[in-house]
C-alpha cells in the first residue's frame, strides 16, 4: 500500500471518497485543500465508455480554455523562411526545420506542444517514436499541423489544451490552476467535457462519460456527480 504524506492525509480530512459532489462543491473542496507552497494545477479525469485498441474508439481533440491554464507553454514549431518567421513574431520558444529535427532526434526536448508546416511533415514523421509516446506528435486532427502558424502558436500560448484517452479508456487534462477563482475553474471544466462529449467517437456504445474526478496536483480526487457538468 502507497504510503500517503501528512498533508495529503490532512487534505483528504473530511471528504467522503464515496459520494459524488456537484461540480461547484467539488472545485471548491479541491481549492481549499491545495496547500501547497506552489500553485498547484487543477486537474480532471474522465473515465470514458470507450476501448481506445480500437480505432473507432478512438477520441482525441483541442479545446480552448475560456479561463486560460494558467501555464506556461513552451512551444516548438518546425517551419521555414517566411513561416518560420511568422512563428518567431507570434512567440514561438523554440523554431527550427532541420537543425530543429536532429535536435530532438538528439533528445533535445524543451517544449510542451509541437507544431508543423504540412510541408515540414515528411521530415517531422522520422521523430514520431520520440514524440509520440510523449504526446507531443504534431497532428491535423487538434490543430498542429497547419499553414497557420501564428494562430497556433497563440492558440498554444493562450490556453489551449490537447487530449487523448490513454488504454484504460481514461481522458484527463490540467484545466487551472487553484489560484483562479472558482467560476473560471467550473467554465474551464465545462469547456473541456463539451470538447470530450463532441470527440465522441462512432464505435462508442452504451454510456459514454462514466465516471469523472477532479483534484489538485497534491490533493485527493473527488468524484463529480456527471449530470452536474450540465446541470450548473
Amino acid at each position: 500500500m502507497a504510503h500517503k504524506g501528512k498533508r495529503y492525509v490532512k487534505a483528504a480530512d473530511g471528504l467522503d471518497r464515496n459520494k459524488a459532489y456537484s461540480l461547484s462543491e467539488a472545485i471548491k473542496m479541491v481549492k481549499e485543500r491545495a496547500t501547497s507552497k506552489f500553485d498547484e494545477t487543477v486537474e480532471i479525469a474522465m473515465n470514458l465508455g470507450v476501448d481506445p485498441r480500437h480505432a473507432d474508439q478512438m477520441v482525441r481533440g483541442v479545446v480552448s480554455l475560456p479561463g486560460g491554464t494558467g501555464r506556461d507553454v513552451r512551444v516548438a514549431v518546425f517551419a521555414r523562411d517566411a513561416k518560420a518567421e511568422e512563428a518567431k513574431a507570434a512567440g514561438a520558444d523554440i523554431v527550427g526545420a532541420e537543425d530543429l529535427v536532429e535536435a530532438v532526434q538528439g533528445g533535445q526536448i524543451n517544449f510542451d506542444r509541437a507544431i508543423a508546416t504540412p510541408d515540414m511533415m515528411p521530415l517531422v514523421g522520422r521523430l514520431g517514436k520520440v514524440l509520440g509516446p510523449r504526446n507531443l506528435m504534431p497532428n491535423p486532427k487538434v490543430g498542429t499541423v497547419t499553414p497557420d502558424v501564428a494562430g497556433a502558436v497563440k492558440a498554444a500560448k493562450g490556453g489551449s489544451v490537447e487530449f487523448r484517452v490513454e488504454k484504460a479508456g481514461i481522458v484527463q487534462a490540467g484545466v487551472g490552476k487553484a489560484s483562479f477563482d472558482d467560476a473560471k475553474i467550473v467554465a474551464n471544466v465545462k469547456a473541456f467535457v463539451d470538447a470530450v462529449v463532441k470527440a465522441k467517437p462512432t464505435g462508442a456504445k452504451g454510456t459514454y462519460i462514466k465516471k469523472v474526478s477532479v483534484s489538485s496536483t497534491m490533493g485527493p480526487g473527488l468524484k463529480v456527480d456527471v449530470a452536474s457538468l450540465s446541470a450548473e
